[in-house]
């Protein structure tokens, strides 16, 4: 699939050494298509990185996308220069009279505080509430999945023991539904969160299904008003490294920090990862763009 960004995004570049398409502006200016509208709120530290990730996830489709990347207003991280937010991103203000075929809602590392703790709390709340009305499908990612059904539905999430954190195997529970169509029965994904929500919580709202779970890790894919609210409680769109670098970074932090579970091979942080998760991946993002925002999307958004 083509996706266009603009055309000095450092992503860009990665993405193209994969041999992945992605379209510049200007050569999208020359095609009679009406590209499907996707925002990206980016709430992970290293933007940059989890850019490359969720467009890798979203290139695996005919089907043109427009990303628009958007950060918060309320707070600014340290960790992605202000040069590349100026340039490449822009808030809840800059877009909140526009509409969008799809809203992606990252993962955030916050989620030892209470929701109303975090910064940036209240303007999340507007931008979830102003997706029910401007947003075909919103896609929620761990903590942003977290906050979605917290807000939505007043579901608290729960500190565990241990930090859920490694590749854990999952079930498919409702294979009819063509968020898992194409899934094995049995797949892998990345986790790696201090919280989890309870499955027990989750049934409780008949509008609600969970479907697929983990023994271990739990629920991980929820759906909502037949596709409007998707929440994903893991990390499908990491990189074969992303655990090995939170694993190191914390080690380097002096954290009391576990190996990542059925990660380094022989349990061994010295030997190179396996990819295990990323055809499920991209069969998630693939069927959340086809089916939940290309399918039922208007022609005309506006």
């Amino acid at each position: 699939m083509p996706i266009k960004v603009q055309s000095d995004l450092p992503a860009k570049r990665i993405l193209e050494e994969e041999n992945i398409f992605i379209m510049d502006e200007y050569r999208a200016l020359h095609q009679d298509i009406r590209p499907l509208q996707i925002a990206i709120l980016n709430l992970m530290p290293n933007k940059q990185e989890t850019e490359v990730q969720l467009l890798r996830s979203l290139s695996n489709t005919p089907l043109q996308v427009d990303i628009t990347f958007l950060t918060t207003g309320t707070y600014v991280g340290k960790n992605t220069p202000t040069s590349h937010l100026d340039q490449f991103y822009l808030t809840y203000k800059d877009v909140c009279n526009r509409k969008f075929d799809g809203l992606i809602i990252t993962g955030a590392p916050v989620e030892l505080m209470e929701f109303e703790e975090v910064t940036y709390w209240d303007e999340l709340v507007d931008i979830m509430e102003w997706s029910k009305t401007n947003v075909t499908s919103t896609f929620h990612i761990c903590w942003g999945a977290q906050a979605g059904l917290y807000h939505h539905y007043g579901i608290q999430k729960r500190k565990l023991d241990r930090k859920m954190f490694g590749i854990f195997k999952h079930r498919v529970l409702k294979r009819r539904e063509p968020l898992v169509r194409g899934f094995d029965d049995i797949f892998y994904a990345p986790h790696s969160r201090h919280t989890t929500v309870d499955k027990e919580d989750i049934l409780k709202y008949e509008d609600l299904e969970i479907l697929a779970e983990s023994e271990e890790a739990g629920a991980f894919i929820v759906m909502a008003q037949d596709g409007k609210q998707i929440y994903v409680m893991g990390h499908p769109e990491y990189d074969r490294f992303s655990l090995d670098k939170e694993y190191r970074r914390d080690i380097d932090r002096g954290l009391d920090i576990d190996l990542p579970v059925n990660y380094y091979p022989e349990n061994c942080p010295d030997n190179r990862p396996d990819l295990v998760w990323r055809a499920h991946s991209n069969a998630l993002y693939t069927n959340w763009l086809n089916y939940y925002v290309y399918q039922v999307t208007p022609y005309e958004l506006n």
